[in-house]
């Protein structure tokens, strides 16, 4: 498991943080943004085998879970969604609300029938309360992302962007060096290209761009090197 990018994010004047934990099966990364002035967190992407460290982090920092937001719904950043909101439960706090792209939902209560390959364990199944679309601002206390829909890995996926500390969080649309897998149902390269190019290549180079697997990188780097979009 690990809690700290090779370079963190940069740091913000205010109460907010962000803390990676990579986790599960395959090295997932999931993210959990927190406002200790406020006393709130939000998660992005729960990761198979992470919602132990979430609740370590939000215990560690005196903040409440309040809502999760999944880039897509693909069994390894959704697996731990069912024990996160256990874990609240078990410790009398209110369940953060789970937020999707609509398109992706459909993986989410069946995730075991939506699995590339056959997997040692079974999923445990979890259902969204409410949908995110492209152009909504997600908020957790004083953090806000704008939400940009990015389809081609999934048919739902979506990226969130934080202008204010220049962040993006690109679950499996990009990667340093790479983009998301497009043989998957659901997938296809010439729609995720396109969306790289239209929603994230029209940020400012300095944007940070956080994945779900693999180093982080630039949006500067990525337009200038990387080999599937140049």
């Amino acid at each position: 498991m690990n809690t700290t990018p090779e370079t963190n994010p940069p740091e913000s004047a205010s109460s907010l943080s962000v803390y990676p934990v990579e986790a599960g099966p395959v090295a997932t990364f999931g993210y959990m943004i927190t406002d200790t002035a406020k006393g709130v967190a939000a998660v992005i992407d729960v990761p198979l085998e992470s919602a132990d460290y979430f609740m370590e982090i939000a215990e560690q920092e005196q903040v409440r879970i309040e809502s999760i937001f999944l880039t897509h719904s693909h069994w390894d950043h959704t697996g731990d969604v069912a024990a996160l909101l256990r874990l609240c439960a078990e410790k009398n706090l209110d369940a953060p609300k789970v937020y999707i792209h609509p398109d992706d939902e459909y993986r989410m209560g069946k995730p075991n029938d939506y699995t590339s390959v056959p997997l040692p364990f079974t999923l445990e199944p979890c259902k969204a309360d409410g949908f995110m679309r492209h152009g909504d601002i997600i908020s957790c206390g004083g953090w806000h992302c704008e939400v940009r829909h990015t389809p081609g890995h999934t048919e739902g996926g979506v990226c969130f962007i934080d202008h204010a500390q220049k962040i993006a969080f690109v679950g499996d649309t990009l990667f340093a060096g790479s983009i998301g897998r497009t043989d998957l149902p659901g997938g296809d390269t010439e729609t995720l290209l396109n969306a790289i190019r239209t929603q994230l290549f029209t940020l400012d180079d300095a944007f940070i761009a956080l994945p779900g697997h693999g180093n982080h990188t630039t949006i500067g780097v990525e337009r200038r090197s990387n080999p599937f979009l140049m």
